[in-house]
């Protein structure tokens, strides 16, 4: 037995349709082609990996998580968690290479491969096999078990009982799925470590299949990794300690739903705001007659993200743009430099640029016009919008012959 969804009620049904009107809206935005898209989709695949990863305690810059994608070392990480992002990394790049595949299907072959992509490095975590034993959740501050996975002879029956849901023909909305495949993975917790990883993983694999966006745009990983301590609570609350899939799930519904919300509002905002700095950015360039391909690494800069060479070739590496040289990456480098528009910092090999104070306030101008941030309850919001029924009179007083107004 898993962890069912219950039937959405009238709320839930009415965030799920704001969810779905906000994701037309990014689709259309997102399938017509704007030179920023590439940029943009570069560093919303580097939220993700970095998200999910902050919450097992693998902290890195946002910067240091792009330049591990495009296959640079970071600045900053630690080798462990160098290794975590890259193997994490490793894993969502093949998910969105199934995510088209016409003859795909789940198996428990393709979740063992993850895991083994994610963990590999570290072979005391049994890359790509299933735990060995039982297995704690163990609240770090307070030494308390929070979490007792199911019995390990339960394991693989789970596990093919879940393999066997997410190929089955289900009415259930995308968004619905997917959650429900992530917390049941998390909570058979079939692997002795990676767990959680592999659930945010599993998710974004349901819903990149659903082809509702570009897969990179779909995830809700960033948010997790945003929201963490509301993530671990309401899994406490739905999980109760230990393997009970009868309980209910619509605390867990609810979180995600709102997580899809809030993570669709930030995109289409990054969006509107990618292409305005773009645009700034391309018009300031021709002013200052720079080669228009520095644009790319500008808007790096004003993102606050630090620009190498290396990072700054890579770009162009990705992009269906000509691939430039090391020398060639320098010499634009250093005219951003002389043109007031990147500091450089550091030397030689540990060289990098940050946004000088014109190209910083090109990007606090476009933030101070924000609309205000919502973070009002959805499903109150969405409750409130519901036509209040006018109550019924009580059925004894019909009964005694009585009417409303003589009780």
């Amino acid at each position: 037995m898993l962890f069912h969804a219950p039937p959405l009620d009238e709320v839930e049904a009415q965030v799920l349709s704001q969810i779905e009107d906000l994701k037309t809206k990014l689709r259309w935005q997102l399938n017509e082609p704007r030179r920023w898209f590439g940029s943009l989709r570069r560093m919303q695949f580097a939220r993700a990996v970095q998200g999910s990863n902050s919450i097992e305690g693998y902290e890195a810059a946002l910067d240091d998580a792009a330049a591990i994608d495009l296959g640079e070392e970071p600045l900053d990480a630690d080798e462990e968690t160098r290794l975590a992002l890259k193997g994490y990394r490793d894993a969502m790049t093949y998910v969105l290479q199934l995510a088209g595949e016409a003859d795909f299907t789940y198996s428990e072959q393709l979740l063992k491969s993850l895991h083994f992509m994610m963990t590999s490095y570290d072979l005391k975590n049994r890359p790509g096999l299933w735990r060995a034993g039982s297995i704690y959740v163990r609240n770090d501050e307070t030494e308390q078990i929070v979490y007792e996975g199911p019995d390990i002879d339960l394991v693989p029956k789970l596990m093919g009982e879940l393999v066997v849901a997410l190929n089955q023909s289900d009415q259930s909305p995308p968004m619905i799925r997917a959650g429900m495949a992530h917390l049941n993975l998390v909570m058979i917790h079939p692997f002795r470590d990676g767990n959680g990883r592999m659930g945010r993983c599993l998710q974004t694999l349901v819903l990149a299949r659903e082809k509702i966006l570009s897969p990179v745009f779909c995830s809700i990983e960033e948010y997790l990794g945003r929201n963490t301590d509301a993530y671990y609570e309401i899994l406490g609350k739905v999980g109760a300690g230990a393997w009970h899939p009868e309980r209910d799930a619509r605390p867990w519904v609810r979180f995600i739903l709102a997580a899809h919300l809030r993570q669709a509002q930030t995109l289409l905002r990054r969006v509107k705001e990618s292409e305005q700095l773009w645009d700034t950015l391309e018009r300031r360039v021709a002013q200052l007659r720079l080669p228009e391909r520095t644009v790319a690494g500008l808007w790096d800069a004003a993102m606050g993200y630090r620009v190498r060479n290396a990072t700054y070739r890579a770009i162009f590496e990705e992009s269906a743009e000509e691939p430039i040289s090391e020398a060639v990456a320098s010499r634009d480098l250093r005219q951003l430099v002389e043109a007031g528009l990147l500091v450089p910092r550091g030397e030689k090999r540990g060289r990098f640029y940050l946004p000088s104070e014109e190209l910083w306030n090109v990007r606090q101008e476009i933030i101070k016009a924000r609309d205000p941030r919502d973070d009002s309850d959805p499903f109150e919001v969405a409750a409130s919008r519901l036509t209040p029924r006018a109550p019924s009179a009580p059925a004894q007083l019909f009964e005694l012959g009585g009417s409303a107004a003589e009780a």
